[in-house]
């Protein structure tokens, strides 16, 4: 099963967590990504391009499954204004051993942060600016496909 959700909503990290262990599998690994409060920041906001970042991030969940023959993959992932110290997103991956729902978590979490479309903004003392992609994040969705890691 996989479950793709995009909202301004907050991420209710047990309820996704009680909802990815009910599928039976033997192992689940989660991520959750929280604001950072880097040089200052106060607010970060992120848009997204309703429809296709849906459909991105279910992509990336289809080629997880396959890769991994995953029982579950969970997306949540928030947009809108959000406070250093709130959750932004969180993954989840279950499969029927630990090293498979590892792996998952990790590539969700890898391609996610390149594949889907999402534009970010901080604010920081009043000031805001839209913050450009980093090459760390390439770097790591392309280790899984420049090796077939995983």
């Amino acid at each position: 099963m996989i479950r793709i959700v995009v909202s301004p909503a907050p991420i209710d990290l047990p309820s996704e967590i009680a909802a990815a262990e009910a599928g039976g599998a033997g192992a689940v690994a989660t991520f959750t990504g929280l604001v950072r409060a880097d040089d200052g920041v106060d607010c970060l906001e992120l848009e997204h391009y309703p429809g296709a970042t849906e459909a991105a991030l279910t992509r990336v969940a289809e080629q997880a499954v396959e890769r991994w023959s995953l029982q579950g993959a969970t997306i949540v992932h928030r947009v809108g204004p959000m406070r250093p110290g709130e959750r932004i997103v969180f993954v989840a991956a279950a499969a029927p051993h630990r090293g498979d729902a590892l792996a998952a978590c990790a590539y969700l979490i890898d391609r996610l942060k390149t594949d889907a479309p999402f534009w970010k903004r901080e604010t920081r003392g009043g000031t805001a600016s839209w913050v450009e992609a980093r090459e760390s994040d390439t770097a790591a969705a392309a280790r899984w496909s420049a090796t077939g890691a995983g």
